[in-house]
């Protein structure tokens, strides 16, 4: 398949320059997680050429803070900051459990979220770690590892009869004073939250300059975001298009759910009903979040979308270079594939300004939370690439 047969979108003009200043304790309240540590940087030198360019990084998010996906940045920033708004401020606290502590009293409380896999899990292992319950709605196809894994963390998994925006549409149903909805989508009347879920993936990003640092690697030229809802690409804008920064960056979703490059093309928030059938089951969401969509719209160079039949082969070049990535975790680099290789190729280079001296980053967001899938796609071991 060739680039020219994807749906892609080019944003007329250079992309905008988005100023969202990050919480200077965001990097400091992740270090207090159990099991913080950061997640490793990868050279990936046969991904880099494949893709004609002279290094391609992998942040690899297959083990963060125990789980096997970035979620879990997102979700506890935002269960904290929550929490914190309406029972705080919290005292000086050292571990998770000073802040239980101080949340007796204000109990019974539930969290509250749906989910396509990875973020419910993050939203359930965050109740567990602060002696809360959990109530995790899920769409009616996901598979049962990944709701088996949910229902590990201590939840309560509800299976709705229809897509991710329909469990969406159910779990905003279910607020209450002690009910705490923690979505990483927005709606009308509900941004607060989400905007927490963004912010919290900027850890991510904090971790990276600093790597490249470390080996005296200079910043990518050029970035490659998932896209579900568009939070992910929304904290990947906002830290690559800040002011005095240029670099691009580039989103990616599957054909089916491409909501997201939809709506981009037609200027204004464009739904994709479902269903959405793809592998990428974290990205198989059929609404752009209204609060990532400006931020989106302004910052991001290019958007495609992609069949699975891609981020499948993105799922062995990165096995190759030694990154186990599933799904959604390889489609960012599924989506460079698209855009850098084959007939519609040179278009594209010359668009992003992509040379064989340019580096590339790309977001491996999850490991391989479907086990079996992996190992029938990539012939190896889900433990070992």
């Amino acid at each position: 398949m060739t680039t020219s047969d994807m749906p892609t979108y080019f944003k007329p003009g250079p992309a905008e320059t988005v100023s969202a200043p990050t919480d200077p304790q965001l990097l400091a309240f992740h270090e207090r997680l159990p099991g913080y540590a950061p997640t490793p940087l990868v050279r990936a030198p046969g991904l880099a050429a494949a893709l004609g360019v002279r290094d391609v990084w992998v942040k690899d998010e297959a083990a963060r803070l125990g789980l096997p996906a970035y979620k879990i940045l997102g979700a506890s920033w935002a269960v904290y900051r929550e929490l914190e708004s309406r029972f705080g401020p919290f005292g000086a606290w050292q571990t998770l459990g000073e802040v239980a502590a101080q949340l007796q009293g204000h109990g019974p409380l539930q969290l509250v979220t749906a989910t396509d896999g990875n973020h419910g899990r993050a939203v359930a292992r965050m109740a567990r770690w602060l002696g809360l319950s959990a109530h995790i709605l899920v769409p009616h196809e996901m598979v049962p590892a990944r709701i088996a894994a949910i229902e590990a963390e201590g939840a309560a998994v509800e299976v709705v009869r229809g897509s991710y925006d329909d469990a969406v549409k159910a779990a905003a149903g279910l607020a209450g004073n002690r009910r705490l909805v923690i979505s990483d989508t927005a709606w009308a009347g509900y941004t607060r939250v989400p905007g927490w879920v963004v912010e919290g993936y900027g850890t991510i990003f904090q971790e990276i300059d600093r790597q490249l640092s470390a080996v005296g690697a200079p910043g990518p030229d050029l970035v490659a975001a998932q896209m579900g809802v568009g939070s992910l690409a929304m904290a990947a804008v906002q830290h690559y298009r800040a002011p005095g920064r240029d670099t691009r960056v580039v989103g990616v979703e599957p054909t089916q759910a491409a909501c997201v490059l939809r709506s981009l093309q037609a200027g204004q928030l464009t739904e994709v009903p479902g269903p959405h059938p793809s592998i990428m089951a974290g990205l198989n969401c059929g609404n752009t979040s209204p609060l990532a969509w400006p931020t989106l719209r302004r910052g991001l160079s290019a958007a495609v979308a992609i069949p699975d039949v891609l981020t499948e082969e993105a799922m062995r070049h990165l096995a190759a270079d030694g990154v186990v990535s599933g799904e959604s975790g390889a489609a960012g680099a599924g989506g460079l594939l698209a855009l850098l290789s084959g007939p519609g190729a040179a278009f594209a280079r010359t668009a992003l300004n992509v040379t064989p001296d340019s580096s590339v980053l790309v977001l491996s967001s999850e490991g391989a939370t479907d086990p079996a899938a992996y190992t029938r796609v990539t012939g190896r071991s889900a433990g070992h690439a």
